[in-house]
């Protein structure tokens, strides 16, 4: 039976389960509560990141440092996930020194998360 379809009643929350490759092979999983946005609202989400990003550019002549870089990425990456995120079921709490450990020790899980909830944003469903 198809699910009646209300507009206007939008959820605070939606859940997944993230799934991405391990290093050392096989799949791990973290289940996520995200945050609901809409279309809109995830657009203007994306915006104040890349303006944010941009507005920590990389000077002209200033020498390129890829440790700096993996280090401004994962800080990023934290970032976006504390604001996707309402809560995960790994032990450790979620906060950013934690999301920042898994962006740099997993970027497979970090980016999966990313790309759950852009899917799931821009086109309302759950990727399989």
């Amino acid at each position: 039976m198809a699910t009646k379809i209300k507009l206007g009643a939008r959820p605070k929350s939606f859940v997944r389960v993230v799934t991405f490759p391990m290093l050392e092979g096989g799949t791990g999983s973290i289940e996520c509560t995200f945050r609901y946005r809409t279309r809109s609202e995830f657009g203007v989400f994306i915006d104040k990141l890349m303006e944010a990003a941009g507005a920590n550019a990389q000077s002209e002549g200033e020498k390129f440092s890829m440790a700096e870089l993996m280090e401004k990425t994962a800080g990023q990456n934290a970032e976006y996930i504390l604001d996707v995120l309402e809560s995960w079921s790994l032990d450790e709490d979620l906060n950013k020194s934690n999301a920042q450990q898994l962006a740099d020790e997993l970027p497979a899980a970090a980016a999966a998360i990313m790309e759950t909830y852009r899917t799931a944003c821009l086109e309302g469903r759950a990727k399989n």
